[in-house]
């Protein structure tokens, strides 16, 4: 992530919005008994930091300038959507 983008993500007044998501009870549990071991005052926290985190893991990866000419290129040749998300994720994961 560029560093302009990285402060203006670390301010402290960006607007907000309030989202709805369904969850597994077990996973939300999960995310209760491990937030304060983690550091968090609560779950929605640390929720919100796994979101961000792996935003910026794949907006570092997207944002690589050969990688999206790659994807360009492909998507031009018809290579489909999911086929190249396919392909993304596995090259991020090993």
């Amino acid at each position: 992530m560029k560093i302009e983008q990285l402060k203006k993500r670390l301010t402290k007044d960006r607007p907000m919005t309030t989202i709805t998501l369904r969850m597994p009870v077990d996973v939300v549990e999960d995310l209760k008994r491990i937030a304060p071991m983690m550091g968090f005052t609560g779950y929605q926290a640390l929720l919100k930091a796994y979101v961000g985190q792996g935003l910026r893991h794949d907006l570092d990866r997207l944002d690589n300038d050969a990688v999206t000419a790659l994807v360009t290129s492909l998507k031009r040749h018809g290579v489909s959507e999911a086929v190249i998300a396919e392909a993304l994720n596995e090259s991020a994961h090993g």
